[in-house]
């Protein structure tokens, strides 16, 4: 890990103006990717493209989960391409996303909704039913410590730098489930990215973070306008991604990090964040921020045969679909 580093002004401005230019190539590549996968979306195994890459939404709406793969190769390609960038966090990025990215793409594909969260799919593994999911989260523990060791530490010694690796490896990982949990509402994932990456953003990880919140924000209008979601494919790489820009944070504030990533991934096997967010009023707003209005149930008629009144967008939310993560 690279030591933070006091900088000039203008040393400051030439890496602000270097993060911004990766977040421009970020999101040009993101667009790019997605005009060309939905144009012609690639098929598997002799199924068409539109059912491979199809799924219902929360309203029970025909999406595509091609804005997935798009933010992997949006992030991917800024990432390659961001001046700036030393060399190891370079393949520690390029890994970390595109190997996240691949796991949730391969979950996406062939996964069933037979188990659920880390309790349902090592509990099935334990019985010898190996699922998609332990496939993912296998893999992506394995990608954190791999990305994590690429990218290296600044500590002075051997059990120092183990430590940092694997700290920094829980950390990759553990951001990438965490921001999966958050892809089930239009744009929320992403609005988690933003609020998370926009502090990294301001501080030495700044070039580590700049073409996935990039590539992010390019897609954001498909996944508002509710015909694209990231899937597991973009939800992963994301998280693991933003996880993999917090290891350049000093020691405490990746303690900080990861003990914050681990209590949300453990309160995810109990509690629902949809029901959390739906029952706090700013968390509702900043989730509702940009989307359609939740569809009203239809109106049933009342005794004496008149119909009540439509309810409002705050009850039209309250009543929204609730799937459990």
């Amino acid at each position: 890990m690279t030591p933070t580093t006091r900088r000039a002004p203008g040393g400051t401005l030439r890496a602000a103006a270097r993060a911004l230019a990766g977040a421009a190539l970020g999101a040009v590549a993101a667009r790019a990717a997605y005009a060309a996968a939905t144009r012609r979306p690639p098929g598997l195994g002799g199924k068409p493209g539109e059912e491979v890459w199809g799924r219902t939404n929360h309203r029970g709406e025909p999406v595509t989960l091609l804005e997935g793969p798009a933010f992997v190769a949006g992030a991917a390609a800024g990432g390659l391409l961001t001046p700036g960038l030393d060399g190891r966090m370079r393949a520690a990025a390029l890994l970390a996303g595109t190997a996240s990215g691949v796991l949730g793409g391969y979950d996406d594909v062939a996964g069933t909704t037979s188990s659920r969260g880390f309790k349902g799919h090592l509990g099935a593994l334990a019985r010898g039913e190996v699922t998609s999911g332990a496939v993912k989260i296998l893999g992506i523990g394995a990608t954190g410590l791999a990305a994590a060791a690429i990218a290296g530490s600044s500590a002075p010694t051997r059990t120092g730098r183990a430590v940092d690796t694997l700290v920094n490896g829980a950390l990759i990982a553990g951001s990438a489930n965490l921001m999966n949990l958050f892809d089930l509402r239009p744009g929320r994932a992403i609005k988690v990215g933003l609020l998370t990456g926009a502090p990294l953003a301001m501080t030495g990880s700044r070039a580590v973070a700049a073409a996935p919140l990039g590539a992010a924000v390019a897609l954001l209008p498909e996944d508002l306008g509710e015909r694209a979601m990231l899937g597991d494919t973009g939800a992963n790489a994301l998280g693991a991604l933003l996880g993999l820009a917090a290891t350049r944070l000093g020691r405490g504030p990746r303690l900080a990090a990861l003990a914050g990533v681990a209590g949300l991934n453990v309160a995810s096997e109990f509690v629902s964040f949809t029901k959390v967010i739906q029952r706090t009023p700013p968390l509702h707003w900043l989730d509702m921020l940009g989307r359609r209005p939740a569809a009203a149930p239809p109106a049933a008629p009342s005794a004496n045969g008149s119909v009540p009144a439509q309810a409002g967008p705050a009850d039209e939310a309250a009543r929204a679909a609730d799937p459990t993560p």
